[in-house]
């Protein structure tokens, strides 16, 4: 549009689609074009005029090169919802493909690859394979982009047609900005796609090393990026493609020197003579440095791949440290990545500039920017053994200054250095003791505490230091606690006098009895034993000899480098992560999203046979899964027979149980059913037996308890309480249980509540439970949560609304699973199970001789799990992809499925 179409956008008077409508079937053409103009405008501002499709259809038919666009325009946008209307375009499309003028031909072969409805797609092939052969270059490299849009819709047709040979033959295109198309939807295609597709051979090389002089940035970045994928024969044919490629480390673009950079790097790990290599470093230098003049953004870019460049090859910027001193008016995101690679760079021959520089960055005012800096001395400290000393000389500096958050930084990087050299230093203690009282960060606590216990026997009044912090040990962070914990247990080994006897005493007693951290409680007991049966065995524990840290300046590991070198260029080397771990491919064989299910499916509502009661309770654990359990003890008693699995510890507030935190409880009568899984075996739980499991009835969460009394007395006064948990599962009810007689049971249903008692972090599938009685003591097991008791009984979609909710979820919130043993052999049963536990079939589609079933589901807050199935019936495995706004619950989803589909 010109520059005075902003009137199209002005306000419209009542009854605007009629008058649209009329302007549109005007005999006159400008004012037809101002009606097509005004359709676009109202539907840029997000107005429906999808009423006036047949209206702009029409309009198709003209010369106006501007008309013909902005109708076009039209159909994009609204094709998917009018597809059978869009058939009414065919015949434009067609006939514009063999228009003289081969923008009209491109500008109509693009439009018809973005219109991605099925029926069109038919229609599309004949023109494209024209203009694939037509003998304009901008026509070719349009229909070169368009087979790869082709392929994202149904690669089964553009497999059958031959489009991927056409692909193909272009690369042998006499024009360089075909073969860079050609290129990069090839490329496009094998990334969607399962089997290879786009193999780079020695004829093919060539080609593309003949193009790439000669096509324009992007097309140079395509291809670079093609070739950085292709191994060498042998080190000669490395030298000759890297010297063909050298040349783009000059380019204007910084996506091409990046790219160009990336090829040569992948290259020369095939090249074997030193001397090419040492020379490629030197040309590779020049450039990257360049990068560092852009704009903050590219800056910051440039440098997080510069970082990966670093760890590989040191060389190529060894000498060119000074670039990555930071400016006074860099953003705190661009200093910082400097900082890294400038502990990176350092060395025993540059180190004393590094440590001016990270001296002066110390006094800045950015907070963060200052404790980076400090840690940057302390790590380089680490990395170089020589320039050591005078890294603390400049520590030492920076305490003396005095301001708060320097010395907490400094005393944390002073710790590791005593630990990266074990009584080298120790001579600087006095002076770190000095800023005790400025103290307030946990870790700054910690590190000084460390050093205090670790040293105790050359401070002299070790345990007055200590017992400063003792003072305030409830209020403490747990990392404080246990730092306190074990440096009071050293200082009693080390000086086993009646002041340290006090503390060790005042300190367990703390840590085991007031405390509800399970780290503590469990640490402070272990030293407890270890000091009260064996005290040398104590020393050998406590005071053994510690391993000597290392640098951790390159901390990636070299295969994970090595996949991002490859990604250079890319989000993966900004991320620093691999693609697939932030990236959900759609393969081909998979594809749902974007598309309707297919005609002539079983799509729509399949009611089974037998709709069974929403009450479906999980399977019993098997003995993977199988819990541990722990009698609460006042001292530390020997391990239990068998260890706990590695879970999560969610421990928080339930130990130290007390009655009045405790629901005694009364429940209705239980229902008959398989035998529970037992959680507390009577050889644990001194004859008691607990057996339970969570189960749904009536559209409510209970719990379904059997106690078994193997004792000699009766058992009386039973109360439960659950710990903090993902959904927040407690008890909504009281529970009675009678007494239970020696060798009798008693079974009960407690009624339960969710979001009451959430836990914090990831989402997790262990519910921990403690159970008491009047005549033993506190009980605790495991048990484990099946995410399908949650699922509600308004979690049935409407297909549409299914298919909308589905597309409306971006690709970032789609997680899949494949289950290898898992397969179906009885749909009907299957989907009977799965109805009962409310998730509900919404439809049914064939993928070549796969079946492909998508369900629908919610658990409580309205939270919707869209589910897609992928099966070969009778046949093992099965891929479930689910899509949900909640993704971090996906993987206790994928549980549950299991549990059901084993049943």
């Amino acid at each position: 549009m010109s520059g005075h179409d902003s009137k199209y956008f002005s306000t419209t008077k009542k009854g605007e689609i009629p008058e649209l409508k009329e302007e549109l079937n005007s005999q006159y053409k400008d004012k037809r074009k101002d009606a097509v103009k005004k359709v676009i405008a109202a539907m840029t501002v997000g107005k429906d005029v999808s009423s006036l499709f047949t209206d702009v259809v029409n309009c198709m038919q003209t010369e106006n090169l501007e008309l013909k666009k902005l109708v076009y325009l039209y159909l994009i946008n609204y094709a998917k919802s009018q597809p059978d209307l869009a058939i009414l375009a065919v015949n434009t499309f067609v006939k514009d493909s063999q228009d003289p003028n081969p923008l009209i031909r491109a500008l109509a072969v693009r439009t018809m690859g973005c219109i991605r409805v099925d029926k069109i797609t038919e229609y599309l092939c004949d023109p494209l394979q024209r203009c694939l052969k037509d003998d304009d270059p901008y026509v070719r490299k349009t229909a070169a982009i368009c087979v790869a849009k082709l392929f994202d819709i149904n690669a089964e047709l553009v497999e059958d047609r031959g489009f991927l040979d056409s692909l193909k033959d272009l690369i042998s295109d006499n024009n360089p900005m075909v073969v860079a198309n050609a290129v990069a939807a090839l490329t496009e295609i094998q990334e969607n796609s399962s089997r290879p597709i786009f193999e780079i051979t020695s004829h093919t090389l060539s080609k593309l090393l003949t193009a790439l002089n000669e096509c324009t940035e992007w097309g140079q970045v395509f291809i670079l990026d093609a070739l950085s994928r292709y191994k060498a024969e042998d080190a000669r044919e490395a030298e000759n493609i890297v010297e063909r490629v050298t040349p783009r480390l000059q380019h204007a673009n910084c996506a091409v020197v990046l790219s160009a950079v990336k090829m040569i790097l992948q290259q020369m790990e095939l090249i074997s003579s030193t001397d090419v290599v040492r020379n490629l470093c030197k040309k590779m230098a020049p450039p990257l440095v360049t990068l560092l003049s852009a704009e903050p953004e590219i800056q910051y870019v440039a440098l997080r791949n510069i970082n990966l460049i670093v760890q590989k090859r040191p060389t190529i910027l060894a000498h060119e440290i000074k670039v990555f001193f930071c400016k006074y008016n860099d953003p705190i995101y661009v200093k910082m990545e400097k900082l890294e690679i400038m502990i990176k760079l350092a060395s025993d021959r540059n180190i004393d500039q590094v440590l001016l520089e990270f001296k002066e960055y110390a006094t800045e005012v950015d907070v963060d920017f200052v404790r980076k800096a400090v840690r940057a001395i302390g790590r380089c400290a680490i990395k170089l053994e020589r320039a050591a000393e005078r890294c603390i000389s400049v520590l030492l500096e920076l305490i003396k200054i005095k301001v708060n958050y320097v010395v907490q930084e400094a005393i944390i990087v002073i710790k590791d250095i005593f630990r990266r050299y074990p009584n080298t230093y120790e001579s600087i203690i006095a002076t770190l003791c000095e800023s005790l009282d400025t103290l307030d960060e946990p870790e700054a606590k910690a590190s000084m505490i460390w050093i205090i216990g670790e040293y105790a026997e050359r401070i002299d009044n070790a345990d007055e230091l200590l017992e400063s912090f003792l003072e305030n040990f409830p209020e403490e962070p747990a990392q404080v606690q246990l730092q306190l914990l074990t440096a009071t247990v050293k200082l009693f080994l080390k000086k086993p006098t009646e002041g340290p006897q006090q503390m060790i005493q005042a300190v367990l007693n703390n840590a085991t009895v007031e405390t509800d951290n399970p780290d503590l409680r469990d640490r402070a007991y272990i030293y407890w034993r270890l000091l009260s049966t064996d005290p040398e065995a104590a020393k050998d524990v406590v005071l053994a000899e510690k391993p000597v840290i290392g640098d951790d300046s390159n901390l990636l590991d070299s295969s994970l480098l090595d996949e991002l070198l490859a990604n250079v260029a890319t989000l993966s080397s900004v991320y620093h992560k691999p693609p697939e771990a932030f990236v959900t491919r759609a393969k081909t064989t998979q594809k749902t999203d974007d598309e309707d299910f297919p005609e002539g499916s079983d799509a729509g509502y399949s009611e089974p046979s037998a709709q069974a009661a929403a009450g479906g309770s999980a399977s019993p654990p098997t003995s993977s899964d199988a819990p541990y359990s722990v009698s609460k003890k006042p001292v530390p008693g020997p391990a239990s027979s068998s260890p706990p699995p590695s879970v999560p510890d969610l421990l928080g507030d339930l130990i130290g149980l007390d009655n009045s935190a405790i629901v005694p409880v009364d429940e209705p009568t239980t229902p008959a059913g398989p035998p529970l899984p037992i959680l507390l075996p009577a050889s644990a739980g001194q004859g008691l037996q607990i057996s339970a499991q969570l189960t749904r009835q009536d559209g409510q969460i209970f719990y379904h308890l059997l106690f078994e009394n193997n004792t000699q007395i009766p058992l009386d006064g039973f109360m439960i309480q659950f710990n903090k948990n993902t959904f927040g599962l407690a008890a909504a009810g009281a529970l009675q249980v009678p007494p239970v007689q020696p060798g009798s049971s008693a079974s009960t249903l407690l009624p339960m509540v969710v979001f009451q008692n959430l836990s914090q972090g990831p989402p997790s599938s262990l519910l921990q439970v403690a159970v008491k009685n009047n005549q033993q003591p506190v009980w605790y097991f495991n048990d484990k949560i099946s995410m399908h008791i949650f699922f509600t009984d308004d979690g049935r979609m409407e297909r549409a609304n299914f298919l909308e909710t589905w597309r409306s979820l971006p690709d970032s919130n789609e997680v899949s699973k494949d289950f290898p043993a898992l397969f179906i052999t009885n749909v009907e049963a299957v989907l009977e199970r799965l109805a009962a536990t409310n998730m509900f079939f919404i439809a049914k589609r064939k993928h070549a001789n796969q079946d492909v079933f998508y369900f629908s589901t919610k658990i409580p807050r309205g939270i919707p799990f869209l589910v897609e199935l992928t099966t070969v019936i009778g046949s093992p495995g099965l891929k479930c992809a689910v899509k949900t706004p909640n993704i971090d619950m996906a993987p206790l989803f994928f549980e549950a499925l299991e549990t059901l589909l084993k049943e």
